[in-house]
C-alpha cells in the first residue's frame, strides 16, 4: 500500500462513517504526480475537493507527517483535470483560495427532503439557481431555526458555484465582523471590492442586523451594488423582514423587492421522509415502527433530528444492540426526559416575549390585555408540552389559583390552535426555537 493510501487509512479510524462515505471514500491519492513536499489527491467535483481542502487538508498533511517524517502541501484535483504541471496548479490553488466560498457540498437540492411545509420555498430557490439575478432578486427565505433555510441557500450556491460563477456564503455575523476589521484598519477598498465583484452573495441569519445602525448602512449600500449589476442576492432569517426589530425601512423595502418564502415546521409525513434519507445515506438500519417513533416524538429540528438518529446509531453500535422499538424507546426518553429538564418556563417566556414583541414581565403580571393573554397562554400549552413541570408547579409560576386554571386554559389554547392554521404556525415556530437550547 502506498503513502497515500496508507494515510486514508489511517483518518478512516478518526473519522465517523457518515463523514468517511460522504466526502473521504472517493479521494484517490495521484503517487505518480505526487512529490515529497506536495501530495496530490483527486476528487469527483469541484465542491467536494473545496469541503475536502478546508475540512480535512491539515489533518492529511498532519497524518503524512506521521508516517513519513515530511509535512506536504496537499492538493484536491477533480478527476480528469489534472493537465497542468504540479507548480502551475499549486499556484492557482494559493491564488484562489481567498476568494473561494465555503459550501456544503452535501448541501443540495437533490439531498433536500420536499414536504408541503417547505415545497415552495424548494421551487422557489431550484429556479433562481437555474436563473440566478434573473427571477426573484433578492430572495429571502425565513423561518425556524434548523428547517432546511441554510440547505436551501447553499444549495443555490453550489448549482452557481459548479457553473463556474463567485460565490461568497457568509452568516451576517461574518460579514459584520469582517465590516468591523476593515473599518478600524481603514481598508474599506478591500471590503467593498470583496463583496461587490461576487455574482451571487448568500446572506445567513440576517435577524442579527436589528439596530447596527452602520452595519445596516454598508449592507444597503452593498446590496443597492450588487442589485444594479443584476447579481443574484438570497438571505435568510429566522421572521420576515417586518418583524426585524431594529431594521432600517429602506432595507425592509429592498429585502421585499423579490421574493419572500417561508419554511414552516414539516409535517410528520416530512419528517418520515427525512428520517428515512437520512437513515440511507449514513448506512443506519431503521425498520418503519422506529422511523414512525422518532418522527412522532422527536421535534421539529431538523438539524437535531438527524443528530439524534446518528446518536442512536451510536448507541447501537456501542451496545452491540440492534435498533427495535424498544431500543428507540429507551434510548430516545433519556434523552427526551434531560431535553424537558434542560427548559425552563422562564426561557420559554423569554423567546415568546421576544417572537411577540412584549415584555416578559407583562406574561408574568396579571395584565388582561388581548395580546398578554394569548401570549401566557402560549407560554402555558409550551410550559406544559415542554417542561416536567406539573400543572400544580405551572399555576404556582403564573400565580394562577390552582391546576384547574392551568386546564382550562389548555383547552382554550388547543381550541384556538385547531381553527387557527396561523397561530399554529406560530406556536410552532416558537417551539422550534426553544428546542434549539442544548443539553448541558
Amino acid at each position: 500500500m502506498d503513502i497515500g493510501n496508507r494515510v486514508l487509512t489511517r483518518l478512516k479510524d478518526e473519522l465517523t462513517s457518515s463523514e468517511y462515505n460522504r466526502y473521504i471514500k472517493h479521494l484517490e491519492y495521484d503517487e505518480k504526480s505526487s512529490r515529497s513536499d506536495i501530495a496530490i489527491f483527486t476528487t469527483n467535483n469541484i465542491l467536494s475537493a473545496k469541503w475536502i481542502k478546508s475540512r480535512y487538508a491539515k489533518k492529511i498533511a498532519h497524518l503524512f507527517e506521521v508516517e513519513t517524517g515530511l509535512k506536504p502541501e496537499i492538493i484536491i484535483d477533480i478527476k480528469g483535470e489534472q493537465t497542468k504541471p504540479v507548480t502551475d496548479r499549486v499556484r492557482v490553488k494559493k491564488e484562489n483560495s481567498s476568494e473561494s466560498t465555503l459550501l456544503n457540498p452535501s448541501f443540495t437540492f437533490s439531498s433536500f427532503v420536499v414536504g408541503e411545509s417547505n415545497k415552495l420555498a424548494y421551487n422557489v430557490s431550484e429556479a433562481v439557481s437555474k436563473q440566478p439575478g434573473s427571477l426573484y432578486n433578492p430572495l429571502f427565505i425565513y423561518g425556524g431555526v434548523g428547517l432546511g433555510k441554510t440547505h436551501l441557500m447553499q444549495a443555490i450556491g453550489n448549482v452557481v458555484l459548479n457553473e463556474g460563477k463567485s460565490v461568497i456564503y457568509n452568516t451576517f455575523e461574518q460579514f459584520m465582523n469582517r465590516y468591523t476589521a476593515h473599518l478600524r484598519s481603514k481598508t474599506m477598498d478591500r471590503f467593498r471590492d470583496y463583496y461587490r465583484k461576487c455574482d451571487t452573495l448568500l446572506i445567513d441569519d440576517i435577524q442579527f442586523i436589528s439596530r447596527k445602525e452602520q452595519t445596516q448602512d454598508e449592507f444597503f449600500h452593498t446590496f443597492n451594488e450588487l442589485h444594479s449589476l443584476g447579481k443574484q442576492i438570497v438571505i435568510t432569517s429566522d421572521r420576515a423582514p417586518k418583524k426585524i426589530a431594529g431594521l432600517v425601512d429602506r432595507l425592509k423595502s429592498r429585502f421585499e423587492w423579490g421574493m419572500l418564502v417561508s419554511i414552516n415546521p414539516p409535517e410528520l409525513e416530512t419528517k418520515i421522509a427525512i428520517i428515512k434519507k437520512k437513515s440511507i445515506v449514513d448506512g443506519i438500519r431503521l425498520n418503519d415502527d422506529v422511523v414512525n417513533f422518532l418522527a412522532s416524538k422527536l421535534g421539529n429540528n431538523i438539524r437535531e433530528l438527524e443528530g439524534t438518529i446518528i446518536k442512536l446509531n451510536a448507541m447501537s453500535s456501542l451496545l452491540r444492540q440492534p435498533i427495535t422499538l424498544e431500543f428507540a424507546q429507551n434510548s430516545i426518553q433519556d434523552y427526551l426526559n434531560e431535553k424537558r429538564e434542560n427548559i425552563s418556563i422562564d426561557s420559554i417566556i423569554d423567546i415568546v416575549a421576544q417572537e411577540l414583541n412584549i415584555k416578559p414581565a407583562d406574561i408574568r403580571s396579571k395584565k388582561r390585555a388581548a395580546k398578554v393573554v394569548e401570549a401566557r397562554r402560549i407560554c402555558i400549552y409550551l410550559a406544559r408540552n415542554l417542561t416536567p413541570n406539573s400543572m400544580p408547579q405551572i399555576a404556582v409560576y403564573f400565580g394562577m389559583k390552582d391546576h384547574s386554571a392551568i386546564s382550562h386554559a389548555m383547552k382554550k389554547i388547543e381550541s384556538i390552535i385547531e381553527n387557527d392554521e396561523n397561530l399554529k404556525v406560530l406556536i410552532e415556530e416558537i417551539q422550534s426555537k426553544i428546542e434549539t437550547i442544548k443539553v448541558k
